[in-house]
């Protein structure tokens, strides 16, 4: 279904990307020199996201040993900052700037303009200016997919490089921060039960089991401890006991305060599944829309465009089924009975588990030589595959990914979840690859290194996941799925499962959807097993708007393509369309328009 073009916005861009006037070299000189102290500024900011670039070196040295402020005061300073940085990006003249350079003003000012939204409500975690966690804004400070509690140690044991004491030592510190955002993030929670703002019931049991096995064991074997012990053990200075001792000391103590908030906070839950229920829950259900997709679209234009998305992909995969005798019943209904099929199951068991592993990789491996036909500039594709911590896994997505650093020192990872195996089917595995490593999320990440630092920090939910769901159609395109009709099947499924996303998604927040009922229509309509479903649906009731993105970008990306080919003809040259959108880097929608239509 094409798209209005008129539907995506970028706040406050038309008078930003004016042109026509030459551009003055003093206002340019000015301009660049202020958006790069906001590259410094969003490092200050946010300093986990130094160590995932790699950038924590040199005169940034000490960012290393810091940690974002979750603290109500930390997050209030925050938002401060993010104003008054729109307020001097509004005093630019654009008509001065070259094309570059207003591109990246407008990103900047859609960046800070629609954080500044969010941080207009009283609750919840404004995360669009965090490049680690930029794609989930969240009503509840800590849930089962959101919290320091999850988030930092894989930041401490993946990203944190060390190899000298100043590294170390860098860890330590970070160590006593983590702490200190446990106890900024319960303080929050509480502010938040005082406003009524409370998880559902389904998510804090979640939470609470997940917080349970966290704080859980010898703390002298918890991975931050063991992680810093493993590579600091050649330095001396006794760093696995003093690991071991803020560990004991302050972690473990403040996440044991949480668990009792959130105990505290099961008792007075209830099952409403959706932000409605929250205070001006209406209004901050829109703001997630707009922060997830780049658009001013409604609830109700998003379920009803992935109501005729659906149509159009299950009428394709119709095809599929027919040709292998599978007619009876609705798609959703064959592809019920095709997952059930123990060909294309995996056990809870080690042996399958490595057998999953082994066809990840084969996939990367067969669509790496096909590139060169799809992009005429290349990256490296650093990645790594690698099961999640167990401790994550209960409430994570079944899968996510994203680059490494600049250096190349920390490849891209390739995260899956392998807690309960019976989520998976074979068929559906490859397309999966394509979407989080090459030519996905780990590819496309890879290209922003070239870009100026506030440019890598910055990134677009629709634009991001829109890529990649672009770059799983990009691997049918390349034909990896020639000689297997059902890998095919299982990309189609994807793309249709993302569909079901935008109906599923608006349905809680909107609509009122009760949990069982998002489970039941979701599972019936795409065929996706219940344990998959139920960990998507509880993903949308903590992370509202955020998986509204994948399709609304998608369908943005072929728009652009549809019109590129029709306007340049046999000029029209895929390497170059997509070699376009990719060093585009993380932009809102509107934005990658102009960029496409001025470059092609």
């Amino acid at each position: 279904m094409a798209t209005n073009r008129r539907e995506f916005i970028a706040a406050g861009s038309a008078t930003l990307l004016t042109s026509g006037i030459p551009a003055r070299a003093r206002a340019s000189d000015a301009a660049a020199k202020l958006l790069a102290q906001f590259g410094e500024d969003l490092l200050a900011d946010y300093p986990e996201n130094a160590t995932a670039l790699g950038v924590d070196k040199g005169a940034r040295a000490a960012l290393k040993a810091r940690l974002t402020d979750r603290s109500a005061a930390g997050q209030a300073h925050i938002a401060q900052r993010a104003r008054a940085r729109l307020e001097a990006l509004g005093g630019l003249d654009a008509t001065a700037l070259g094309e570059k350079l207003r591109t990246d003003v407008d990103v900047l000012r859609t960046a800070y303009g629609f954080a500044s939204e969010g941080f207009r409500f009283p609750y919840g975690d404004v995360a669009l200016l965090n490049l680690n966690w930029s794609w989930r804004n969240a009503p509840y400070v800590v849930a089962q997919n959101t919290g320091a509690f999850l988030e930092i140690p894989s930041l401490l044991t993946e990203q944190h490089t060390i190899e000298d004491r100043e590294d170390a030592d860098a860890y330590l510190a970070r160590l006593e921060a983590y702490a200190g955002q446990i106890e900024g993030e319960t303080e929050r929670l509480a502010a938040g039960a005082a406003q009524g703002v409370i998880a559902p019931d389904f998510l804090l049991d979640k939470t609470i089991s997940q917080l349970g096995l966290a704080q859980s064991g010898d703390v002298a074997a918890w991975p931050i401890v063991a992680s810093l012990a493993t590579r600091a053990k050649a330095l001396g200075g006794d760093y696995a006991g003093k690991g071991a001792a803020i560990a004991k000391d302050r972690i473990a103590p403040a996440l044991a305060r949480q668990l009792r908030e959130l105990e505290a906070q099961r008792r007075k839950a209830t099952g409403d599944a959706g932000v409605w229920k929250l205070p001006h829950g209406e209004e901050y259900y829109a703001w997630c829309l707009v922060a997830g997709t780049t658009t001013r679209l409604t609830p109700q234009e998003i379920h009803q465009r992935g109501m005729e998305e659906l149509r159009d992909l299950q009428s394709r995969m119709d095809v599929i089924l027919r040709s292998r005798g599978m007619t009876q019943g609705s798609v959703g209904e064959r592809m019920t009975a095709l997952g059930k099929d123990p060909r294309f199951q995996y056990a809870n068991t080690d042996a399958d588990r490595a057998r999953l592993m082994a066809l990840l990789q084969a996939s990367v491996d067969r669509i790496r030589p096909a590139l060169p036909r799809a992009f005429a500039t290349l990256v490296r594709g650093n990645l790594e595959i690698k099961r999640m911590p167990p401790e994550v896994e209960p409430g994570a997505p079944g899968a996510y990914g994203g680059a490494g650093t600049i250096d190349g020192k920390v490849p891209g990872k390739f995260w899956i979840n392998l807690h309960d195996m019976n989520v998976w089917r074979s068929y559906g595995m490859p397309t999966l690859v394509y979407h989080e490593s090459i030519p996905g999320h780990v590819w496309q990440g890879e290209y922003t290194f070239d870009m100026p630092l506030y440019r890598s920090l910055l990134a677009f939910n629709a634009y991001s996941e829109g890529w990649a769901l672009y770059a799983e159609q990009l691997a049918d395109e390349l034909g990896m799925y020639e000689d297997d009709p059902l890998a095919r099947l299982g990309y189609l499924q994807s793309i249709a499962f993302r569909a079901c996303r935008l109906v599923v998604d608006t349905g809680l927040h909107a609509r009122r959807w009760t949990r069982q009922q998002a489970i039941e229509w979701f599972a019936g309509t795409n065929g996706s097993s219940v344990a998959e479903v139920t960990s998507e649906v509880d993903r949308y009731c903590a992370w509202p708007g955020q998986a509204c993105g994948y399709k609304i970008g998608h369908s943005e990306i072929n728009r652009l393509r549809n019109e590129s080919r029709k306007a340049l003809g046999p000029r029209f040259d895929l390497k170059r369309f997509d070699d376009i959108v990719v060093q585009a880097g993380g932009v809102p929608m509107l934005t990658l328009a102009r960029v496409v239509e001025a470059r092609r």
